[in-house]
């Protein structure tokens, strides 16, 4: 009888271990396809996290966070870019936010959100990277941000409020980090001054507003790579100017004299500028917004070839 008592615990001893086991991989998001993940930390905006996890992880994989553009969702920016597909060829997980506000625009405006560990939009997509990290012990010295549009923008934005998270950022037709700032603090505001291309400045000017942002940061910044389209006429083409001065700012690069400039680079009627190993910008002649997303010339300014 003690044996079969015994034999009883055991039982529902292994049981109860394979039921938690099959439980917590539950709660692990599906590989080979979008999926929301809830509870990944403090999310002081409500910003949803949506990820993709490549059936071909690799161990220590690597992480892109994609974001996606004014009326966009997690969803329209997985299927209408490459990287779920790119993620299959190099091992990495996509992290895919989606922004809470009902223009589906990003919060590039309030002091929250241009603030380290502020409270606000960047806070939250911090937080999806060090779940993320954690969760698939993924390596922090590869993670990378790109986005279009107003996804751009907070490309830019994390580049600066999180310079330690990043080892490279894309930014597809954006507006340089704290361009949109309101002065009436307002959260997700429209600035027509930057939009426009009015807002001009220096490159120092430009980089003491990113370093404004993580105020005693001393650390490495990512390198920045930014896309923009000649006839934007949402974002103007003098945005492309002026981000391209902030970050060559941000490294110490002398704005007038670039180091190289490449024609039809990466394609025709496209002219590549690199300030340093750090900077490279890339202008579009003839498009519009948004540049079109060049999911191969990601991959290899993030090092994955």
């Amino acid at each position: 009888m003690k044996h079969f008592a015994y034999l009883l615990t055991t039982l529902v001893y292994a049981l109860t271990c394979s039921a938690r086991a099959v439980g917590n991989a539950r709660l692990m998001p599906r590989a080979g396809s979008l999926e929301q993940v809830t509870g990944y930390g403090d999310n002081p905006t409500d910003v949803d996290m949506y990820i993709y996890v490549p059936n071909n992880l690799a161990s220590s994989p690597a992480i892109v966070v994609a974001i996606h553009y004014c009326t966009g969702t997690a969803q329209a920016y997985y299927t209408g870019t490459p990287y779920a597909q790119l993620a299959e060829q190099h091992g990495f997980i996509v992290i895919y936010p989606e922004t809470p506000y009902d223009d589906r625009c990003w919060d590039v405006s309030s002091q929250a959100t241009l603030t380290h560990n502020g409270g606000g939009n960047s806070n939250s997509i911090a937080n999806m990277v060090t779940w993320t990290i954690s969760k698939y012990n993924a390596d922090s010295s590869k993670v990378f941000v790109t986005g279009t549009s107003s996804g751009a923008m907070m490309t830019n934005v994390m580049a600066a409020t999180y310079p330690e998270l990043f080892a490279a950022g894309t930014a597809y037709s954006g507006v340089p980090a704290g361009c949109f700032l309101s002065a009436a603090n307002q959260v997700d505001a429209w600035n027509s001054t930057c939009a426009q291309g009015q807002s001009i400045t220096t490159p120092e000017h430009w980089a003491d507003v990113v370093k404004g942002m993580y105020p005693g940061y001393s650390g490495s910044r990512p390198k920045m790579q930014i896309y923009h389209g000649s006839t934007d006429a949402t974002l103007y083409p003098q945005n492309y100017q002026e981000t391209c001065k902030q970050w060559a700012g941000v490294f110490g690069y002398d704005y007038d004299s670039p180091q190289s400039e490449q024609q039809d680079t990466p394609e025709a009627n496209y002219v590549t500028t690199n300030w340093g190993p750090n900077v490279q910008g890339v202008y579009a002649n003839g498009v519009g917004h948004s540049v079109p997303v060049h999911g191969d010339a990601d991959m290899k300014w993030f090092g994955f070839v």
